[in-house]
């Protein structure tokens, strides 16, 4: 069976996608990770989780003739899925050149790679927040992208026009770009989950965290937006059913002769829930009160936004598992799970 290649295969998505192909017969697979944001655990979990071993090569994507070398080796890969990125909103606007670097180089080489060794089938790891901040929600495929509102936003738009005009030239791939909304949860059997490397960029960790008394409180940046309770809203959807989405949206590309060159899909659940929200069901599933306080708002956040995910329902015939007290449980048992691996 011919290969699939993982970038970023230890992280986040990435690992909970190889779950994924593995429990869906896709198991010769290969990962590209370096571990600058990420842990090389991460792979005996996996195991842990489906019994078998995933080979990774410790290459920095923007290197483009070590990562040549991944393909010299490996002539039968027959899809990537590209997670590889740098993604922390804050960070990116604070250090604009490092993710212009690494996101926009990165996929270059991805791409002169997979035209020379004939690569056909191209799944791209976008995000919503290339629809910045808009007033008309949810928001469909067809929304115009305005505007970045940060650097990491912006290597997410450039990211799908380089897709677009590179398949412009190249009759032999196809490619699928997939606008996640705000991954969240862990692999329910507690083993695999998000793992940020010093202080986390994103909620439900930084909740986690709290919780157990690793951080000594949460603070939610903004309280004063224009909603219902005065925080931010966001689609979040559990970070298994993103990766489920991959792996339809890569049987898609294989087996839909009939299927466009490009396309686009929005993952998420279809409904807006709020900062607060967020932290409420926290505390009413796992029993745990949280120490939060409201602090300012943080530079490139949107105020709202949300998903119509009905393409991502008709097209890959998707459709979210897991509700917010889902997301929350697992995202706790993950972390209860890492205390107990450091205390033994």
């Amino acid at each position: 069976m011919s290969k699939i290649l993982i970038t970023g295969g230890a992280g986040y998505i990435g690992s909970h996608t190889i779950v994924d192909l593995i429990e869906n017969n896709f198991t010769n697979l290969i990962s590209v990770d370096n571990f600058s944001n990420s842990s090389k655990d991460t792979f005996d979990r996996i195991k842990e989780i489906t019994g078998k071993d995933v080979k990774n090569y410790n290459v920095d994507l923007c290197n483009l003739e070590q990562t040549e070398k991944i393909f010299e080796e490996n002539r039968d890969i027959s899809g990537i899925i590209h997670f590889a990125a740098y993604k922390a909103v804050g960070e990116s606007v604070e250090k604009p050149l490092k993710y212009y670097h690494n996101n926009i180089e990165s996929l270059v080489n991805m791409l002169k790679l997979a035209k020379k060794y004939n690569v056909p089938n191209i799944i791209f790891s976008s995000s919503c927040s290339v629809y910045g901040n808009i007033d008309k929600l949810p928001v469909t495929e067809d929304t115009p992208l305005p505007k970045a509102e940060s650097p990491y936003a912006y290597t997410k738009q450039i990211g799908e026009r380089m897709l677009q005009d590179f398949l412009k030239i190249s009759p032999n791939q196809k490619a699928i770009a997939l606008r996640y909304f705000n991954p969240v949860g862990a692999h329910p059997t507690g083993k695999l989950g998000e793992m940020p490397i010093g202080v986390p960029n994103n909620l439900v960790p930084f909740i986690t965290q709290t919780a157990i008394g690793i951080r000594e409180k949460l603070t939610i940046f903004g309280n004063d937006y224009p909603t219902k309770d005065g925080t931010c809203i966001r689609d979040y959807i559990h970070v298994s059913d993103i990766a489920h989405a991959h792996v339809l949206a890569l049987q898609k590309l294989m087996n839909d002769k009939n299927f466009p060159q490009y396309d686009v899909i929005n993952l998420g659940t279809g409904n807006g829930v709020s900062v607060k929200k967020v932290v409420d069901a926290f505390e009413k599933v796992t029993g745990k009160k949280l120490n939060y306080e409201y602090g300012p708002r943080r530079p490139g956040d949107a105020v709202a936004i949300y998903a119509n995910n009905q393409k991502a329902i008709k097209v890959l015939n998707w459709t979210p598992k897991y509700n917010l007290n889902d997301m929350m449980l697992s995202a706790w048992k993950w972390e209860k799970n890492l205390q107990q691996a450091n205390v033994n």
